[in-house]
């Protein structure tokens, strides 16, 4: 008779699931060195490889949290939405694709915006998120960027603007395209007001974004090795008959070629907008007062 007994499985009777380390969701490979990360330290480098500094998309509402003071800002217009103005259907009615965005990225719209301080400064900000179909500009987007716009004349703030875009929203057809002029008008009064915009272009602003009003910036600043245009490579090369260059769309190039001012690091990019911004807003008013 045995005075102990093993409750316990032996060792060698327990299944290779319970041996195995799971490791599942703690780490994420770099899409450029192929390096594995830890994914709390890729969060608080603002999802920056820390091997090669490859740049992840960033979601908009950790955009805005990275730009202002302390992360606090209030936000805007958040009850502006899409609706369906012309009852679109394709494989599905555009309404249905409204919802499922709105589920799936947990967002309003395919930009965020709000107020707040940056570096002292009164900043209005708003941020594309590509999750929301394709980041697309349609009517909601382009009254929000308005608005920001218009706000920011009102109190004498700056506007800074993360692009993020697919470009004009299909599903709103004319009305999509539309807000190119309607957010350039804005901008065109905001320059007479002798206010900065800051335009930060990240991976990919393409379209009618990239032809309207974030290539209007006082300042133009393009995150590394980020897709900017307007059309694809093909379309181009049928249009124009030539060979493209490789790596022509990317902010490298583009900044080589006079279309950019600055190529900055995400991690660096809050300090680069406030050195900005503390010779801008001075300038501004030296010149009105």
């Amino acid at each position: 008779m045995s005075w102990f007994s093993r409750n316990k499985p032996k060792l060698e009777e327990q299944n290779d699931e319970e041996k195995r380390v799971k490791t599942e969701g703690i780490f994420v490979k770099c899409l450029e060195c192929e390096n594995p990360l830890y994914k709390r330290e890729l969060k608080e480098s603002l999802q920056v490889c820390t091997h090669c500094g490859y740049h992840f998309r960033l979601d908009a509402r950790s955009r805005l949290n990275s730009i202002f003071d302390e992360g606090e800002y209030e936000k805007l217009d958040e009850e502006i939405t899409s609706t369906d103005p012309l009852g679109f259907v394709d494989t599905k009615p555009y309404i249905e694709r409204i919802e499922q965005a709105k589920k799936a990225s947990g967002l309003p719209e395919a930009i965020v915006s709000g107020k707040g301080k940056v570096g002292g400064h009164l900043a209005y900000a708003g941020a594309m998120d590509m999750s929301f179909i394709g980041g697309s500009m349609g009517s909601a987007v382009g009254e929000k960027i308005t608005r920001l716009i218009e706000r920011a004349i009102e109190t004498r703030g700056a506007v800074i603007i993360f692009a993020a875009s697919g470009g004009a929203r299909m599903q709103e057809g004319t009305l999509s395209l539309m807000q190119m002029a309607k957010i350039s008008a804005a901008l065109s009064q905001f320059h007479d007001a002798r206010l900065p915009f800051i335009s930060v272009l990240t991976d990919p602003t393409t379209g009618g974004v990239t032809a309207s009003f974030a290539m209007l910036g006082d300042v133009i600043i393009g995150e590394p090795k980020a897709l900017i245009g307007f059309a694809g490579p093909r379309v181009i090369e049928q249009t124009i008959r030539q060979k493209l260059p490789k790596g022509f769309q990317r902010s490298e190039f583009l900044l080589e070629h006079g279309m950019l001012d600055m190529v900055v690091d995400r991690r660096e990019m809050r300090d680069t907008i406030i050195r900005l911004l503390n010779f801008m807003m001075n300038a501004k008013i030296k010149a009105n007062s």
